[in-house]
């Protein structure tokens, strides 16, 4: 340390601490060793987790999944704080300014790395000014109608779509959300043309697809899968590469003839940049071992979602390949928020 460099050349340590009265040598003692003395073990109070969409959607669900698990195994209460706005950039630029502490953390999804195209300018750097912990869980989306709707299948929906044009519309969380880009995929691939409808959250998407105000939605399974067991929403497919095990019986979008169409999203934790690299550590240890608990997995699962946590550096990889993968579908289908 340049402190004990300095006085190890300057001034004897011995014969200062000597000359001084006793207590005033313990105290010198005291002061010499405090810059050293070990930082208090993490954590030392609650833990915040942001989540930057509205109650009831995929993000709070998810949370609400894992914060029981996560309070037991850090032995501080995890505070779910739902700021919920512009697509998520709200709670997202909250997160980027919170104290690089391990204190604030953000629940963020894949649209995270959407915006970074999406918008011409955010109020964040969508690399720079994050520390990755983990990725979470993944999941499909579901292409669900309103049972009033007369399809029943993803060849009916083209149809009935190709013969309304503009007419059949979808909800989603927002622009430049998981549902909307599937959506705008879904025409590419389908010739259709299904008005996009935004959100400022899937829960109110959804409930409005209930309410039959909108036609259908490519929804996240923690939102669509209930209400399609309770038989308040219809199920025409799953988009992933391979069948939802929450919802086996609905096939996928390709399996359906929609060649090349595959689409979800993907959760993941990530704090303000600069968080030290042992606070990372644990926090990344404590989610990993939530996500390998079989009960948190099994009920994941039953929802649609996969667990998949990994290492820090492995989630900050998929973060800026999906920067740069997202690009170029938003350039493509001439995408732009305000």
């Amino acid at each position: 340390m340049r402190g004990a460099n300095w006085a190890a050349n300057k001034l004897p340590v011995k014969i200062a601490v000597k000359n001084f009265p006793p207590v005033f040598a313990l105290l010198a003692v005291a002061a010499w060793h405090g810059p050293c003395a070990a930082q208090p073990a993490y954590p030392q109070k609650p833990i915040r987790i942001i989540s930057p969409f509205a109650a009831g959607g995929g993000n709070d669900a998810f949370l609400r999944t894992l914060a029981p698990k996560l309070t037991e195994n850090l032995k501080q209460q995890i505070i779910i704080d739902t700021r919920a706005g512009a697509n998520g950039i709200v709670g997202t630029e909250l997160a980027a300014r919170a104290a690089p502490d391990g204190y604030t953390l953000i629940l963020i999804p894949t649209n995270h790395t959407v915006n970074a195209s999406l918008y011409a300018k955010l109020p964040y750097d969508s690399i720079k000014d994050f520390t990755p912990v983990s990725l979470a869980g993944s999941s499909p989306l579901v292409v669900a109608v309103h049972p009033s709707l007369p399809v029943k299948n993803i060849k009916e929906l083209i149809a009935f779509a190709k013969a309304r044009p503009a007419q059949i519309t979808y909800g989603s969380a927002g622009v430049g959300s998981s549902g909307h880009l599937a959506g705008v995929l879904f025409d590419s691939l389908t010739g259709t043309s299904l008005t996009h409808i935004p959100y400022k959250g899937m829960s109110l998407a959804i409930t409005d697809l209930i309410g039959g105000q909108v036609s259908t939605t490519f929804g996240t399974s923690l939102s669509v899968v209930p209400h399609v067991r309770s038989g308040r929403l219809r199920a025409l497919a799953t988009t992933g590469a391979t069948r939802m095990i929450a919802l086996p019986d609905s096939p996928t979008v390709a399996e359906l003839g929609v060649q090349g169409y595959e689409a979800g999203l993907w959760y993941g934790f990530v704090g303000p940049a600069r968080i030290p690299a042992d606070i990372v550590k644990r926090l990344n240890t404590e989610i990993v071992a939530v996500l390998a608990l079989p009960d948190i997995r099994e009920r994941l699962l039953g929802q649609g979602v996969e667990a998949r946590p990994t290492t820090p550096e492995a989630f900050a990889r998929l973060i800026a390949s999906d920067i740069a993968r997202w690009a170029v579908v938003v350039k493509r289908a001439g995408l732009r928020a305000e």
